[in-house]
């Protein structure tokens, strides 16, 4: 029954083979271009590394068996087939809530640009971004000395946050003052989110959704749970201060970086707000893959 899955693949390798010609292999060209693009992007050096691998060895696998069939050797063929087939299938309910997240995050607005183009979404006056990283720097440093959480989303203007709607509405300028007043403790918004975006403080107090990822270090609070929950579905940045610690980190992508002083803090949100003193430095989002701190 699993073999019949394969019978038009199966098909479809052999057609291609006969009628191999040279339109076949510029497609083919083009498929491995997209394929490594995606995988440099998003893939390398983080854990979906090893699930990559994994189907790639199940790949790998139903070949041998075809293989094993052509040598006549039908039983072992078979067998290996059917388990490569059961594996495959179970994957699907295995990873059912990767798999959402991964469809969320492919239906956001500007994927496509942002993949293939590297372009970045954010599109601000660069004296006035600044001002909101001074801001934003100013109630870090409180944060930090006197441990008191806070979660700032830093929202692509053309990538709405829907759910922004349960929280309060502000609407008001980017300022110190106010986001330590949010985050004050025992104040009615402590406890939500804060959603800037554009240069000004769109809502507070907002609710979002908590990360599903089972192999996420149990240090983590529901904060940092958050943080990682909304980027995986969304473009999104997410500034974390930790109660318990002081500890400032950055999540995006699913991923969560920390922060040993604020100068370093100060450079990865100019790249999230799109600012560069360097002319020809790329903007190609925020920092590479490889500097991504998972746990």
């Amino acid at each position: 029954m699993y073999e019949d899955l394969f019978k038009p693949l199966q098909f479809q390798f052999l057609s291609l083979f006969n009628h191999f010609n040279w339109v076949n292999a510029l497609e083919i060209l083009l498929i491995v271009s997209v394929v490594l693009l995606f995988y440099k992007r998003y893939i390398r050096h983080t854990q979906s590394e090893k699930l990559v691998k994994g189907l790639l060895f199940l790949f790998f696998a139903w070949i041998f068996s075809e293989i094993l069939t052509i040598l006549n050797l039908t039983i072992l063929g078979m067998f290996l087939k059917s388990l490569v087939t059961l594996i495959a299938l179970s994957l699907i309910v295995i990873f059912q809530p990767e798999l959402r997240r991964f469809l969320g995050y492919l239906g956001q607005p500007g994927f496509i640009s942002k993949t293939f183009f590297g372009a970045s979404q954010h599109s601000s006056e660069n004296d006035e971004n600044i001002d909101v990283i001074k801001e934003l720097i100013e109630a870090v440093k409180y944060f930090t000395k006197t441990r008191t959480g806070a979660l700032i989303v830093l929202q692509n203007e053309n990538t709405p946050i829907t759910f922004s709607e349960v929280g309060t509405t502000l609407n008001a300028d980017v300022s110190a003052e106010l986001i330590l007043t949010v985050f004050h403790p025992n104040t009615p918004l402590h406890d939500g989110a804060m959603v800037i975006s554009n240069n000004k403080i769109l809502s507070a107090g907002v609710l979002l959704p908590l990360t599903e990822n089972p192999k996420l270090s149990w240090k983590y609070g529901t904060r940092h749970r958050a943080a990682i929950g909304l980027t995986e579905v969304s473009d999104c940045a997410c500034l974390v201060v930790s109660e318990e610690t002081g500890d400032v980190s950055i999540s995006m992508d699913g991923s969560l970086k920390k922060y040993d002083d604020l100068v370093t803090l100060k450079d990865d949100l100019e790249k999230i707000l799109n600012i560069s003193h360097d002319t020809n430095e790329k903007k190609n989002g925020f920092f590479g893959f490889n500097t991504f701190i998972k746990k």
